[in-house]
């Protein structure tokens, strides 16, 4: 069997497990205090260009999601995001069991625009009854989206502008964060992002850790007491040097770049593969997401044929959309057997 089915199938990259073995019988305190957490708070903080940044590290995705938005809305606001957005379709619902409406806006590439978040909210507040209704607290958006379409660095500036125009804050999913800023038509870096987003998570669960998401906010003020409210969501690592040491790696000697452009190059790959043999592309994603319109008798065909892929959609009666996601794992061997599969 060959796998594309999502980019944490596997374990960990072999250098963050050297790490991990190296250091584990070494004795230190809990919950970050220890110094591989401090010394991987720095790297992202250097890394970012924000000296003075809050650096929190969780353990999971939905998790860090649900804790963050918890932390930065009042009671009586919503989430803003976009209708196929994570927190909306795939998080069971952890956003409203913490008290908070997902307050979505349609989109066909997963991307939200400030012309969009700007009269929703302008709307809003025109409605004489708008204390009756949920009032949009923050603006939630991924980097890549759902569809692994990118945010230009323009986009992100007017979304910040428009956030700060309504003074609510920007915060940004970095699930796969290390997959947009690899591909080669993205113009963001991580001092961009930090500038002009308020809250946002490097993810690691998906690029390469066992497990472990960096919440960074640029100015800690944003997110006051987030220590006892990361607790409250059972999101504190009582063994916290166990992510300390996995980010510290990661930021080491550029492991994050480079195993997450290798992830890229080789979705690309896949994608000139299908392109080349006659099959259509449904979303134009740059990153380490690719999306085909394939005739059902290929995607069972290969699927017979030991290649595991998710379908994207509930079957068609004749095609289906289907997804192949690659990782740090994928290999150049693996891509040529399924072109040649194909």
């Amino acid at each position: 069997m060959i796998y594309f089915d999502s980019d944490y199938m596997e374990g960990a990259h072999p250098e963050v497990l050297r790490r991990l073995v190296e250091t584990n019988l070494e004795h230190t305190v809990g919950y970050g205090c220890d110094p591989y957490t401090q010394q991987a708070k720095e790297v992202i903080r250097t890394a970012c260009s924000a000296p003075n940044a809050l650096v929190q590290f969780l353990e999971g995705g939905t998790q860090t999601n649900a804790t963050v938005i918890d932390a930065l809305l009042r009671r009586h606001e919503g989430v803003l995001a976009a209708e196929k957005a994570h927190i909306n379709v795939h998080e069971s619902g952890a956003i409203e069991h913490s008290g908070h409406k997902v307050l979505t806006l349609p989109t066909k590439d997963g991307k939200l625009t400030a012309e969009q978040v700007d009269s929703y909210i302008t709307d809003f507040y025109r409605d004489e009854t708008y204390e009756h209704m949920v009032a949009p607290g923050m603006l939630y958006i991924t980097m890549p989206t759902e569809y692994g379409t990118l945010y230009s660095l323009s986009e992100l500036e007017q979304l910040s502008e428009v956030c700060h125009k309504h003074h609510i804050p920007l915060y940004m999913d970095g699930a796969r964060l290390g997959y947009a800023l690899a591909s080669e038509e993205c113009d963001v870096m991580l001092p961009d992002i930090a500038r002009l987003c308020d809250v946002f998570y490097i993810g690691g669960t998906k690029c390469g850790l066992l497990f472990g998401e960096a919440v960074v906010a640029a100015n800690p003020e944003t997110l006051p007491y987030f220590f006892p409210l990361v607790k409250q969501h059972g999101a504190l690592c009582a063994k916290g040097r166990i992510l300390g040491v996995q980010f510290l790696t990661l930021f080491t000697d550029k492991l994050y770049e480079r195993i997450c452009a290798h992830a890229v190059t080789l979705a690309q790959r896949i994608r000139e593969g299908f392109v080349k043999k006659g099959y259509r592309v449904a979303i134009d994603s740059p990153t380490n997401q690719q999306f085909f319109v394939l005739p059902n008798e290929v995607v069972d065909n290969l699927r017979k044929k030991g290649v595991s892929f998710e379908d994207w959609c509930i079957r068609g009666e004749k095609e289906t959309t289907v997804r192949f996601v690659t990782s740090w794992a994928t290999t150049e061997e693996d891509v040529e057997e399924l072109v040649e599969k194909l």
